[in-house]
């Protein structure tokens, strides 16, 4: 019989607290709308004392070296816990709107952040395989929570269909793996691949269904095309979810891989994160700009914002993963805000932000902050986060790649202002109605706000950053 030690149990601390509080959101069955949101924001509290209560304990290890606690998985676990309360601030009153405000909502999102914690802290195949599903499972429903949308239906449905694609891809890859290392530990991996050629084709088999399974979980090209429907058919509170704390939890798992056990493969898999990259930037910036409605637009978007961050990881050298880091944290900031901002409009449509600025002025200035740090400009932290990525390719000679994702910049002002422009014209007949609770304002205010600040002041997120990578 298995003996657990304090170590261990400190090591999931902060996943304890959140399955703790997921169940409670579970058994106790709160009706009014708003006790869940303050319950799982008690829990969140928590959770984050307890992240930070592991920070001087950097390199411990728990469950014999299957979870570690150390600055790189403190801090993605940190973004996510960010995302998931400006997801579940602003969930309240459009829930509330559609029906279907039940605290099952937020559990699900407690217990994918569990999931998310295992795959940004595991070290252990097994261990990150539990954390991924977990994660996955809970996303598959949240698609579907609409239970009267049919397109939630269908999105959930194509979602769980590819999902399943990338499980067998990973399954396979991770086999493999452990067929040349005879270990799921991640330390005993690096050892034994270390003794091996970056061609040898068993690794290359390996890695090429891993770096698929992952690319698909992030949502990027040419494995994109779960992205836009799941965003579109989710609850706008839950496609802020989904779009931002899934694609950090993928990154976390993908750079525990690449830089640790697969890091001297790294000739079996640039090339195929350069094509996912340029692909993402291609497909996401000119599917965005046929968009009708806010949300699909926003849901293209991350597509290509999915481009810029691969360009970080192609870069390879320590400015490209600090950029990577901090884009992540941006990235959740700017896109979480748009989203929630959204799910406060009856209506997503383009044109349905006509007259915003007239009528809700300071919602307007907010959702430009936002639009700005998402197409990258100053003075916001999109603006900051991009020069990061571009200097980091200019480091590394890849002079090319800086100027084409530089000229899908400019692309991206098309579609980005396109909502500006909407929000300056005079009003329509119907004028812009907006559900606005407290958690909304929160969350919006918040995300706008924190763009602006990390353009401003990025000096001590990009230390954090940076630190992260010791």
């Amino acid at each position: 019989m298995p003996v657990f030690s304090v170590n261990d149990f400190f090591a999931v601390l902060p996943a304890a607290i959140l399955s703790l509080f997921g169940v409670a959101l579970l058994v106790l069955r709160f009706e009014a709308g708003r006790l869940p949101v303050l319950l799982l924001t008690a829990g969140e509290a928590l959770a984050a004392v307890a992240l930070w209560r592991q920070a001087p304990y950097e390199g411990l290890m728990g469950f014999s070296g299957a979870v570690r606690v150390d600055g790189f998985g403190i801090y993605l676990n940190a973004v996510c816990l960010l995302g998931t309360l400006l997801a579940a601030w602003g969930a309240y009153r459009y829930l509330e709107r559609h029906t279907e405000d039940h605290p099952e909502f937020y559990a699900l999102l407690v217990f994918a952040q569990v999931g998310m914690y295992l795959m940004n802290s595991g070290t252990e195949l097994i261990v990150v395989f539990v954390g991924v599903e977990m994660a996955a499972l809970c996303f598959y429903v949240l698609t579907g929570f609409l239970r009267e949308e049919p397109r939630a239906g269908e999105a959930a449905l194509k979602y769980l269909l590819l999902g399943a694609f990338s499980t067998a891809l990973l399954l396979y890859g991770f086999s493999v793996l452990y067929g040349l290392t005879g270990s799921t530990h991640y330390t005993q991996m690096t050892v034994m691949l270390g003794r091996r050629e970056a061609s040898d084709p068993l690794l290359v088999l390996a890695v090429a269904p891993i770096l698929l399974g992952l690319l698909l979980k992030i949502g990027a090209a040419p494995l994109h095309m779960w992205a836009p429907d799941a965003y579109d058919g989710a609850p706008t509170p839950a496609s802020a979810f989904l779009a931002t704390t899934g694609k950090v939890a993928a990154f976390g798992m993908l750079l525990r891989l690449l830089l640790g056990p697969l890091h001297d493969t790294r000739p079996a898999w640039e090339g195929l994160v350069v094509f996912a990259a340029l692909a993402s930037l291609t497909v996401g910036n000119l599917g965005a700009v046929t968009q009708s409605s806010a949300k699909r637009l926003l849901a293209w978007s991350s597509i290509a914002h999915a481009g810029y961050l691969l360009l970080g990881l192609v870069a390879g050298n320590r400015t490209g993963i600090e950029a990577l880091l901090f884009y992540l944290l941006v990235y959740t900031l700017m896109t979480a805000g748009a989203f929630v901002l959204v799910a406060g409009l009856e209506r997503e449509g383009v044109t349905d932000f006509r007259g915003l600025l007239y009528r809700h002025p300071g919602t307007a200035m907010l959702l430009l902050v936002l639009l700005l740090s998402l197409a990258g400009l100053p003075p916001t932290a999109g603006f900051v986060a991009k020069y990061l990525v571009f200097l980091s390719l200019i480091q590394a000679k890849l002079y090319w790649l800086a100027v084409v994702g530089g000229l899908y910049v400019a692309v991206s002002l098309y579609y980005y202002f396109r909502l500006v422009r909407e929000m300056v014209m005079p009003a329509g007949d119907e004028p812009v109605a907006l559900n606005m609770s407290t958690g909304w304002r929160a969350a919006v205010g918040l995300g706008a706000l924190l763009s602006l600040a990390l353009g401003l002041q990025p000096e001590n997120f990009l230390a954090w950053a940076r630190g992260a990578l010791e």
